[in-house]
């Protein structure tokens, strides 16, 4: 068996096509769906992830507004801009770039962001909507991988799911969002006895540990679908001295001659990120005019 490629790649451009549309049927209305995002410091693969999500921003025609602070900026200083950003009627996302410098409080400054704003879904606000089924902003990361399971298995219904990893960001909404879809769901994590037996009974495998390719076809029942939210950065001495390649947490080369489908490192989950950022923007935008939510961007 060889594992069908998930691209996500082209699944991502797909949704930035209808994130376009919505734009353009807003900006009919005379509303343009506005995302802010505020950079502290300069490290250098924030500021390029940053200038990407700026970019997408305009190519889908929706408004974009950078807020870079020096890195010896204040909390005080960052609350102060998100503060401005929340009661702008022409703002209807708002991120900061994680991580901030040590002195800054990240979880202040996440709560910070009002509920209805927050379009990485980390407010308190959305992550507690989200536990109790209530209507939130979904988590970029955890709504991209869903979408892609839904469409490649249809209905999730009944299925056994593991997640491994339980970080705020992925590993914790991916289940909420599983158990949405009546999943039946493990979630792993590092103290997990026999978590290789656990995840071979899994019809879903999400892995997001953030370990090199610990995940291996051992690990996998056959015809799984297997979601690899990893990315992570190892030495590559056949690129040459000093080069690094990009792997997930799941060892794609065996794992792809198990599983029935796979998302590739890079390639997979990664390019859906952004374009579920852009989609919660527009679903924001939709709900502060009190339009219908755009169809197929949500969950």
């Amino acid at each position: 068996m060889t594992a069908d490629i998930i691209d996500g790649k082209a699944f991502a451009a797909n949704i930035r096509l209808k994130v376009a549309k919505h734009v353009t049927n807003l900006k009919a209305q005379g509303i343009t769906p506005g995302l802010a995002v505020v950079l502290v410091g300069e490290d250098p693969a924030s500021e390029v992830y940053v200038r990407s999500k700026g970019e997408m921003t305009l190519e889908v025609g929706m408004n974009t507004f950078e807020h870079k602070l020096p890195a010896d900026a204040t909390q005080a200083e960052l609350l102060a801009v998100i503060h401005q950003l929340n009661n702008d009627p022409t703002v209807h996302g708002i991120l900061c770039q994680l991580p901030v410098p040590d002195h800054i409080d990240e979880t202040t400054v996440i709560n910070a962001i009002v509920a209805e704003k927050d379009v990485d879904g980390f407010n308190i606000l959305n992550v507690g909507r989200l536990a109790t089924g209530q209507k939130s902003m979904v988590p970029c990361t955890p709504l991209g991988s869903l979408m892609m399971l839904r469409d490649r298995l249809g209905s999730l219904s009944g299925l056994n799911a593991v997640v491994v990893g339980r970080s705020n960001i992925v590993g914790k909404p991916m289940v909420q969002l599983l158990l949405k879809d009546s999943c039946t769901v493990t979630i792993t994590h590092s103290r997990t006895k026999d978590i290789e037996a656990i995840c071979r009974n899994a019809d879903i495998l999400v892995a997001a540990v953030g370990r090199p390719e610990m995940i291996n076809a051992d690990w996998i029942k056959p015809g799984a679908v297997v979601i690899d939210v990893g990315i992570n950065r190892i030495p590559a001495p056949e690129r040459g001295e000093g080069k690094m390649r990009l792997v997930g947490d799941v060892d794609f080369a065996s794992a792809s001659k198990v599983a029935g489908a796979i998302t590739p490192v890079p390639g997979g989950v990664g390019p859906m990120t952004i374009a579920c950022l852009l989609a919660n923007t527009v679903t924001a935008c939709c709900r502060a005019a009190g339009l219908l939510e755009p169809d197929g961007l949500t969950v």
